[in-house]
């Protein structure tokens, strides 16, 4: 997954934003082992690497995704990829406080 964080305002890149990443691991449980912190960079651009996400419960496959930065609203989302895709480009927009 790739893509970069950006302010609703303008569209300027929100660098040093923090992305909290979370999914099942292949057994459909939640551990450590899938789960991350990372920031963006300068311009606000992130890339993650993880196990494709499994069906479980009867949801369908998804990571979870918190974003903060100083002076903008919390976001809190899932990705949806679909089965067979390798590669996900997502930018995430943050509201100012």
């Amino acid at each position: 997954m790739s893509g970069a964080v950006r302010s609703a305002s303008g569209c300027g890149p929100v660098s040093g934003a923090r992305i909290e990443w979370w999914s099942v691991n292949p057994r459909g449980s939640y551990d450590d082992d899938h789960r991350a912190t990372q920031r963006a960079d300068a311009e606000g651009r992130y890339r993650y690497e993880t196990t494709f996400p499994v069906r479980y419960f009867g949801r369908p496959p998804h990571v979870h995704v918190r974003v903060t930065a100083p002076g903008h609203r919390i976001l809190v989302t899932q990705l949806y990829p679909t089965p067979g895709q390798t590669t996900l480009t997502a930018d995430f927009v943050l509201i100012r406080d």
